[in-house]
């Protein structure tokens, strides 16, 4: 969650919102951002912390475990639309990257904007693969245009 905060200027350049939802209730909440995250970044979180006692919400999204009543760590890249486009389940002692989220985000955006395909690891800058009307030109050509060396 801190790395998320440190992070957030980049998420709203990319007028994404983040929210954080988890179990918690929202003295918990409270709590944990003054005595905890504010210290670690200042200002602790910009964004929404909402609680979700009974994790309805994390049912609805297939991450909250009923043996444990907590949500499993996740996060969720959906679109103006309201899409699920992107969702990552981890166990709970892995860390998130933010790093790969925003990556996520940007490619999916560049997707939207333009019709191309990102590959593996692609970044801004790195080649893509081309578009839905040009795809059946590329079949079978995509080593061409893509190595496994981009990917890192």
């Amino acid at each position: 969650m801190a790395a998320v905060a440190v992070k957030y200027p980049a998420f709203r350049e990319l007028g994404a919102e983040v929210l954080a939802i988890s179990v918690d209730s929202t003295n918990t909440h409270k709590e944990w951002h003054e005595k905890e995250l504010s210290r670690i970044v200042e200002g602790g979180a910009l964004f929404p912390m909402i609680s979700d006692p009974g994790g309805k919400i994390g049912f609805l999204f297939g991450v909250y475990d009923g043996k444990t009543g907590l949500d499993l760590r996740s996060h969720f890249l959906i679109d103006p639309q309201e899409v699920i486009q992107a969702v990552e389940v981890l166990a709970t002692p892995v860390g998130r990257s933010v790093a790969e989220i925003l990556r996520q985000l940007r490619a999916l955006q560049h997707h939207q904007a333009t019709g191309e395909f990102m590959p593996c690891g692609w970044e801004p800058g790195k080649p893509t693969l081309a578009n839905e009307e040009e795809s059946p030109s590329i079949s079978g050509k995509i080593w061409e245009v893509w190595k496994p060396r981009n990917a890192f």
